[in-house]
């Protein structure tokens, strides 16, 4: 961008070099460069190769992940910031660094681009600067990371409702997040805030208690407390979160708040409920709720292990969030996942009054105590978020006898002192009179051991706590209570059980002055979570299996009936367990059969379908936490005695479980061996040659370079084994192998076998689609080789002795096999992606193409084999849109045209390939309209030199051209929504100069076409469209040409598969006057030809349904519509162009017209039938004019003046139509507004159509006259088919009929004919126009030929008509007599057959012979107007 004016550079946009320009030095910041010389110039930024890296990454996510990933995107651009900033400590930087390239791959895989591979530093591994070895491995460990960390980060993906609620659906730890956002409540005492969740299934708490200590102002306790917390591991059942309030302070809030009353009680408050499933589930992604007592909290469920929703959820989750475990087990435990917590919940007392008037406020304190009566400092837990307290005082329930706490907090104690834990609870009455409450002291104790005697933990469930009563420091004392049994149910001492009776009142065997306490009572419940300590004795005995070793072999056989619930909670240690005894006494086979059986059960207990997710959990203990190294041999000795006694036929009761567990035992062997390889390996590191023996690959192979020439060893070497490498890959994949010869290598068959490895090496895509590097790598040791290569052969096969077709021919189809791959087409690639590889690698299609076109000039006379063959490849290489390779490789084209011409006089072969070639290459994505104006630009200038030439090169760059023209319209029109479109292209296509007859190549446009017609329900289209192909068919033998792509058949069998193709069409379309043509046409072939009788009976058959249907069956006549499409916004085949539409059944102009308006939204209704201007068609906006035209009849001459049903002449009126006419009224003259029929001209314009569209037009102006002629006649034509369908058909209903003959004999509004005699029947009007007398007698010969049609449908309506309707017929049987006296009187009687008598079988027909004499219908066919007897000629 160099400076070119003061304030101004010059330069180019890096996304498009070629729009250039000039730029404000404010927006132009400048920067280092390094400029590398490598044959060309490339120019580089100086900065830090990873700030390049996070850069082009940016703008290349931008256009994809704007809208889904910007979270990720503004991380990478602060890191960016960072990198760039040059303050970071190296420590700092190097994490950052990883972080950032770990972040580019990542984001690079999920949106499907190229894999970027990195040394060991992070760096950008350069191809130059590593072999191809390297490299490949370099790809294959980048791919096996980020396919790690894909798993990780694949929760980010989803982050739609659906996609959430499906992840909490299906993953096995799932979460919710809660913020306590405020608490208002006028309470006037600190308050504690308890929530949790509960299950109301099994009617119980299921989390720790969240809690939130709140002041009296109004705000947190503290100020650092923390208002977030997750409730982990929860089930997808239904849960409700419950808020439990204490406040803490007097015994009654209505006492006054002084120093009189006790303070610092905690008093029940409130409690509030709300379900929370659904947010659990998924279904509601984020949840702000005030619950009823005036909390506000926000909700989310979160996916994953507190690791994870850190990693994910940063902006939600971090450390300071409070975790609030499950009470019991997640579902998966890990290894090396340790717990060891224990809830107590208090559950109720009762508690009697003694000598007290009232019942006493119990309150219950707690302590947990060692051996020797001291406190355990800070090792209770009131709820998640709080701190550890070293006392614990209960709620206080106001004069209840008994008291219901339910108060749930933890209990924490290191593992290595639970034996010596006990915990002691005192039973305190609390007065409100804070100094009567001073005086108060402890009126009761109990107390529990945590452990049993046996060494098993205390059991989950309730305990009932026996209640000693005594005194206040005797209840302290240890050694006054610890020696006693602490529950009712106590059964380890049956001795302590016998003193503890319920009415026994003092503790026998000297308790120390304590007593117990018949009347009151005291229970507690217990749930152990630990993976340390068990509540099973067998289990236990496992687990510590060397402090009684004598038990050993009675605790594996008791593994096999323990619950599974409890193995797989302590599957670490029982595994650990198992594999210690085995290898302890490995001397010796004793406890090898009862370990091998242990290990099968808890295998198969994972097996289970109630503990299959634990299979992660022994694929976990296996890769990270087994440690036994010769754990194989026993494994495998066992395994093998199970097998040779299961051989000989003896009875083997393990051995269906051992076959059931044998992954995980080969699991198990495989691992130890590799352990001790680790260990053998590590031991004898210092000796690389001994280590490597340890483990050798499969195939060695060694080769030594001694002292001499190094080139010649290497050229022995490439001798040796490269064609037999070449005839390996070539081999691969394929079903016939071939056939290595023995002879010595030659250069032509190496150069073969050479050409058609690498073909098969660029076609078969060897490495993944994202290792663009290696790729390239690849293809520019193809190319290297293709050169060189090409010189080999110029210097010995391009003789003529020596020339050899197959190899040039190999040499051309592989080089335009590597032009066109797909890893080369950069127009493709991202701007970003396109920019790399021409900066490292260049064009390399540029390359190839220029030695292609300088190859193909060099081969003289022998270019001639390489014509027609060589056309397509060589279309598809210039197809490919650089400017310079097409600028370079188009000139071939003319080339030979001029060899073909010298040797045919024609070139007819080359232009009959490019055409077929053609086709299928722009259908292919191939071509645009720079290539259509190169192409006739560069082949024009070639032969203007060339006279003899130019004229047929013009001709043939003119056929081209249009069909390049159709084929991008085509191309283009097929991706667009509009069916209709999609028509009038294919069709435009076909009427092509190119495929001005239909033939073998056009067809497969005929099947689009007939896909396109089916789809719309156009079975009669598509009829017609098969029925072009079907005549390029004959009746014969001869079997299909291979361009007819329907498998071996013969034409006959083409044709009579594609007639009753047709013909099904046909019925559908209800043009059964078309199908009795081709069943004509069959019936011919049966009955003469192939002499089949019975395909001709059910030919015949069908042909007589459709005559029945033709009588029978209502077919509604469909109106046309002409529009013309009007402006240069439209497509080629559109552009001011009208054509005409036939409606469907029933269909409205509006409903047309509105379905064509949003096929082209954009276009401007034009509301006028008159043809627009040029302002109009040459506009760039587009315009639609629409409007109804009707079809000129014209009869068949076999059907001409002969009595014919008005079902047939009726399918005459809207098929077989070529010509259509449209009126509108126009005035001319002033207005009368007594008559203004005198004054009603009618603008009448004639339009005709040839192929597609409009052919011509021409327009008349009807006199008023002429108009009423014209009026009558459609008027007695609508009258007399009324009678004949209702004469035909007497369940139609009477309503039409009887308001169209009510209209005319009663006509209310427009006069009927008696404004045409008040216009054109006076003598004024006779002698101002002498030229319309014959006019003047055809209008009263129609007036009285209406008179006995009248009364011929009145009559029908008499018989037709229901009671209620009698007096309307009446009515209009009075107004008739007045009319035809009227009529006769005035123009004469004329008369109709009688329409009762039915001699035959056929009265429309009778009906219809009338028909020519009292309608004209040589209006409709555009003569004059005639006398009614008047005939039309045959044509």
């Amino acid at each position: 961008m160099p400076l070119c004016l003061s304030g101004w550079y010059r330069g180019y946009l890096s996304r498009n070099k070629a729009q250039q320009g000039v730029f404000p030095v404010s927006f132009v910041q400048v920067k280092e460069v390094i400029i590398e010389k490598r044959g060309y110039e490339v120019v580089m930024s100086a900065e830090m190769p990873l700030v390049k890296e996070v850069t082009t990454t940016l703008r290349e996510w931008g256009s994809i992940w704007k809208q889904l990933f910007v979270r990720l995107m503004w991380e990478l651009m602060e890191w960016r910031s960072q990198l760039l900033s040059g303050t970071l400590p190296s420590d700092e930087f190097k994490e950052l660094k990883q972080k950032v390239t770990s972040k580019i791959d990542y984001g690079n895989k999920i949106l499907e681009l190229d894999q970027v591979v990195r040394d060991d530093d992070g760096n950008i591994l350069e191809p130059e600067r590593a072999s191809v070895i390297s490299l490949f491995r370099a790809h294959e460990e980048a791919t096996a990371k980020i396919g790690e960390r894909i798993k990780e980060e694949q929760s980010n993906i989803q982050t739609d409702h659906s996609g959430i609620s499906a992840r909490i659906q299906s993953s096995p730890t799932h979460s919710l997040y809660v913020f306590v956002r405020n608490f208002v409540c006028r309470i006037g005492e600190d308050s504690e805030l308890f929530m949790s969740l509960y299950d109301p299934n099994k009617q119980t708490i299921i989390s720790e208690n969240y809690l939130v200590r709140w002041g009296s102002k109004g705000f947190p306790k503290e100020i650092d407390i923390r208002l977030h917390c997750i409730f982990f591991h929860l089930s997808r059942e239904k849960i409700y979160l419950i808020c439990q309030i204490v406040r803490v302070g007097r015994m009654d809030l209505k006492e006054a708040n002084n120093k009189k009353f006790t303070q610092g009680l905690r008093r029940p408050f409130g409690v509030a409920v709300m379900d929370i499933s659904d947010i659990i589930k998924g279904k509601i992604e984020f949840f702000f709720i005030l619950l009823s007592i005036g909390l506000w909290v926000t909700m989310k469920a979160l996916v994953g292990d507190i690791v994870q929703i850190r990693k994910e959820y940063p902006h939600l989750v971090d450390r300071s969030t409070v975790v609030a475990r499950k009470l019991g087990f997640p579902e998966i435990i890990m290894p090396g996942d340790v717990r060891n917590d224990i809830y107590l919940t208090l559950q109720g007392g009762d508690f009697d009054k003694y000598n007290k008037t009232t019942q006493k406020n119990v309150e219950v304190i707690m302590w947990v105590c060692d051996e020797e009566g001291k406190v355990i400092q800070n090792s209770i837990c009131l709820g998640a978020g709080d701190k550890a307290v070293s006392e614990y005082r209960s709620v206080i329930y106001y004069q209840v006898k008994q008291p219901r706490w339910m108060e749930t907090f933890k209990v924490a104690v290191p593992l290595e002192e639970m034996h010596r834990i006990h915990l002691r609870f005192m039973f305190r009455h609390r007065s409100s009179q804070e100094s009567k409450d001073k005086s108060e002291k402890n009126f009761a104790m109990a107390f529990v051991r945590l452990m049993k005697e046996d060494g098993t933990v205390l059991q989950d469930g309730l305990h009932e706590l026996v209640v000693f009563k005594g005194d206040s420091k005797r209840m302290e004392d240890v050694n006054c209570y610890l020696n006693l049994a602490s529950t009712r149910n106590h059964h380890s001492d049956p001795h302590k059980m016998s003193t503890l009776s319920r009415s026994s009142s003092s503790v026998s065997g000297g308790g120390g002055g304590l007593s117990v306490s018949s009347r009151d009572s005291f229970t507690i419940s217990t749930l152990v979570c630990s993976t340390k300590l068990t509540q099973n004795v067998g289990l236990l005995g496992l687990l510590k299996w060397r402090t009684r070793p004598e038990l050993l072999k009675e605790n594996l056989e008791k593994l096999k009936i323990i619950d599974g619930e409890e193995v797989v909670k302590f599957l670490q240690d029982t595994l650990d367990a198992l594999f210690n005894i085995m290898m302890e006494h490995s001397q010796t086979d004793d406890y090898d059969i009862l370990v091998f059986d242990a290990l099968i059960y808890i295998i198969g207990l994972i097996a289970d379908r109630k503990f299959q997710h634990f299979n992660t959990v022994l694929e976990a203990y296996i890769k990270q936490h087994f440690s036994a190294t010769l754990a194989y041999k026993k494994l495998m000795s066992v395994l093998k005695r199970y097998l040779d006694v299961s051989s000989r036929g003896e009875q083997c009761e393990p051995i269906l479980r051992t076959l059931k567990a044998l992954e995980y035992i080969f699991k198990f062997i495989v691992r130890s061996q590799n352990l001790i390889i680790s260990c053998v390996s590590l031991c004898f590191s210092p000796y690389p040659s001994l280590c490597a023996s340890l483990s050798p690959p499969p195939y060695t192979y060694t080769l030594t370079f001694y002292q001499g020439d190094t080139f010649q060893h290497i050229q022995d070497i490439v001798v040796s084994l490269l064609r037999v490498i070449n005839q390996t890959v070539i081999t691969m994949g394929r079903e016939h192998t071939l056939i290595v010869s023995t002879l010595q290598i030659g250069h032509m068959d190496f150069l073969m076998e050479s050409f058609l490895l690498f073909k098969d090496l660029i076609g078969k895509h060897v490495y993944p689609s994202d290792w663009m590097a290696m790729i390239m790598v690849q293809n520019r040791v193809f190319l290297r080789a293709i050169n060189t290569y090409a010189d080999t052969m110029k210097e010995k096969f391009l003789n003529n002795d020596d020339f050899e077709v197959q190899l040039w021919n190999n040499y051309f189809h592989l080089a335009v096999a590597f032009i066109t791959q797909e890893s080369l087409q950069l127009q493709h690639f991202s701007p970003t992606k396109r920019n790399k590889i021409l900066a490292k690698y260049g064009d390399m299609r540029r390359l190839i193409g220029f030695a292609i076109r300088d190859i193909w000039y060099k081969l003289g006379s022998h270019k001639i084999c390489f014509i027609p063959g060589m056309v397509g490849p060589i279309l598809e290489m210039t197809l490919i849109p650089e400017e310079e390779l097409r600028r370079a490789t188009i000139p071939i084209f003319f080339d030979m045209i001029t060899c073909e011409h010298a040797r045919f006089g024609n070139f007819s072969k080359f232009e009959n390939e490019i055409i077929l070639k053609l086709d299928h290459e722009v259908e292919g994505g191939g071509g645009d309209e720079r290539y259509m104006q190169l192409l006739e630009t560069i082949l024009l200038d070639c032969a203007a030199e060339k006279h003899t030439l130019r004229p047929q090169v013009q001709h043939f760059v003119s056929l081209v051209k249009g069909l390049l023209i159709r084929l991008l319209d085509y191309r283009t029109v097929m991706s667009d929504d509009s069916r209709n479109n999609r028509m009038s292209c294919t069709v435009n296509l076909l009427v092509s100069p190119t495929f001005s007859e239909i033939s073998w190549q056009s067809c497969q446009y005929l099947y689009k076409l007939r896909d396109l017609h089916l789809e719309c329900e156009n079975y009669t289209e598509a009829a017609y469209t098969l029925l072009l192909h079907s005549r390029l068919l004959k009746w014969s033998d001869d079997m299909c040409s291979q361009f007819e792509f329907h498998g071996s058949q013969t034409q006959r069998q083409l044709k009579e598969t594609l007639y009753d193709t047709i013909i099904d069409y046909f019925d559908k379309g209800k043009m059964w006057e078309e199908a009795i043509t081709l069943c004509k046409e069959l019936a011919e072939q049966y009955e003469n030809e192939i002499f089949d009788y019975e395909l001709l009976s059910k030919r015949l058959e069908k042909q007589a349904k459709f005559y029945e249907n033709i009588m029978k069956i209502l077919r509604p006549k469909p109106d046309y519509f002409a529009v013309g499409y009007y402006g240069q916004g439209y497509p080629p085949f559109l552009r001011n162009k009208v054509f005409i539409h036939r409606g469907k059944e029933y269909e409205r102009r509006e409903d047309f017209q509105n379905q064509l308006m949003s096929q082209f939204p954009s276009a401007v209704r034009l509301n006028t039938t008159t043809m627009p201007g040029d302002d109009i068609k040459n506009s760039p906006l587009q315009y639609i004019q629409c409007f109804t035209v009707q079809p000129v009849l014209e009869i068949p001459p076999r059907l001409k003046n002969k009595p014919v049903p008005d079902q047939i002449i009726n399918f005459y009126k809207s098929n077989y139509v070529q010509r259509f006419h449209y009126s509108r009224p126009v005035r001319k003259g002033p207005v009368d507004p007594n008559n203004e029929f005198a004054v009603s001209y009618v603008f009448k314009m004639k339009l005709f159509i040839s192929g597609t569209d409009l052919s011509d037009s021409f327009s008349t102006t009807l006199s008023p006259l002429e108009n009423a002629i014209e009026t009558m006649e459609s008027t007695n034509e609508k009258i007399l088919t009324m009678i004949n369908q209702y004469q035909s058909d007497w369940s139609l209903p009477i309503n039409p009929l009887s308001m169209l003959l009510n209209g005319i004999v009663d006509p209310a509004v427009m006069g009927g004919f008696a404004k045409y005699e008040k216009a054109f029947f006076t003598e004024e009007y006779t002698q101002q126009h002498q030229e319309d007398r014959d006019k003047l007698l055809r209008l009263k010969d129609l007036i009285a030929w209406q008179i006995p049609l009248l009364g011929g449908g009145i009559s029908l309506h008499g018989k037709r008509v229901t009671d209620d309707l009698r007096p309307f017929h009446e009515r209009m049987e009075e107004c008739f007599k007045q009319l035809k006296k009227k009529v006769e009187k005035e123009y004469g009687a004329r008369e109709l057959p009688d329409m009762d008598e039915r001699k035959s079988t056929r009265p429309r027909s009778m009906l219809r012979s009338f028909r020519q004499s009292v309608i004209s219908i040589s209006s409709l066919q555009g003569s004059e107007c005639g006398t009614p007897t008047k005939t039309h000629p045959d044509r």
